[in-house]
């Protein structure tokens, strides 16, 4: 049934959005407790687990409009998502890390570097797909998609090797002393094994339920604002590169922040990254389920969004290298950069359209 009235709509969008701020929050301590209980580590626990719960918003979002076929708001979610996303770490210098340094400077390893390789790598089999479309399918799906797939998995493998290298110079470094991982809840809480082997069940039981909510909370989010959007004379392609964007982007604002508040910088940059090398993967899910590819009909804004993602990640990246420690209003250099950058390319944007 439609609901007609505008306020009780709004209502709804604004209770769905707090429920992926606050569920990503603790689904994100949860995931922690059992990636150091099996021994996952960051490359495996918040590249895949993290960045796929934290994403779910924009799972349900894609999967809905795939089934439906009508993909503007749920791509330009996905690319618009990446650009905002990626503004994410300024907030996350600003607020997360404020005087102490530019977040670059803190947070620039080179699994971290390697993750915001694989974002513009993905990004380019995006254009890629667009300029030079290919019927070639393999299992069902464009090979563009699979292109994608294995991108991002081939990140995932190069960050795994890097990590086990580092773990295995810091075992050696400890010099027979016993050797364990440390993660971002054991920075609030002291590591006691029996407490962590108690918490598994819970945790388990809040990513299930944290996950379903999630995706409900995004579905939601996606009918309500797709309605509203409608009303208030917005375009598709600006609600879900902005506004849409911004409210799915809520679990990784939050679990950023509280990630770079207890310095661990290194896995507040990696669930930016780690979760827009994986938002394009989405683009698989889609054709799986439509049984077409969705590339070749991207719009200009859509590709515009994906150059404005290939540029502000290049900036965090030069920032990495580079990582001055020279900042402007409490935030490096490359974030004031891709705040500048990101507030003039929406502007541009909006007078497209």
């Amino acid at each position: 049934m439609l609901i007609e009235n505008s306020w009780i709509l709004g209502s709804i969008f604004i209770i769905c959005a707090a429920l992926i701020w606050i569920f990503g929050i603790r689904l994100t301590k949860a995931i922690d407790i059992i990636v150091h209980h099996f021994g996952w580590g960051e490359a495996i626990g918040g590249m895949v687990f993290l960045a796929i719960i934290t994403n779910l918003p924009e799972i349900a979002i894609t999967a809905v409009a795939a089934y439906q076929k009508e993909y503007v708001i749920a791509v330009s979610n996905i690319l618009g998502g990446i650009a905002i996303q990626t503004v994410v770490l300024v907030l996350i210098d600003v607020f997360g890390v404020g005087r102490k340094a530019p977040l670059t400077h803190k947070g620039h390893s080179r699994i971290l570097q390697i993750e915001g390789l694989a974002v513009v790598a993905v990004l380019a089999i995006v254009l890629l797909g667009n300029y030079f479309p290919s019927n070639y399918k393999i299992a069902g799906a464009p090979s563009y998609e699979w292109l994608i797939l294995f991108a991002w998995a081939g990140s995932i493998v190069s960050t795994k090797f890097l990590y086990d290298k580092h773990l295995i110079k810091k075992q050696r470094k400890t010099k027979g002393e016993r050797f364990k991982t440390t993660t971002l809840l054991d920075k609030v809480i002291p590591y006691n094994q029996s407490n962590q082997e108690k918490n598994i069940p819970a945790a388990i039981a809040i990513i299930i339920a944290g996950s379903l909510i999630t995706f409900f909370a995004g579905y939601g989010l996606t009918v309500t604002g797709e309605i509203l959007s409608t009303r208030w004379g917005m375009s598709g392609v600006i609600f879900g590169a902005t506004i849409l964007a911004l409210c799915t982007a809520l679990p990784e604002i939050s679990t950023g922040i509280a990630s770079a508040k207890i310095r661990d910088y290194e896995m507040a940059v990696s669930d930016i990254f780690g979760g827009n090398a994986f938002l394009p993967v989405l683009f698989f899910m889609a054709a799986l389920i439509s049984g077409e590819s969705i590339l070749p009909h991207l719009q200009f804004s859509d590709i515009y969004l994906s150059y404005v993602g290939i540029l502000l990640t290049a900036v965090y990246l030069v920032g990495m290298r580079f990582h001055l420690r020279k900042q402007f209003f409490q935030m490096g250099i490359d974030s004031l950069v891709v705040l500048i950058v990101y507030i003039l390319s929406i502007i541009v944007l909006i007078a497209l359209k």
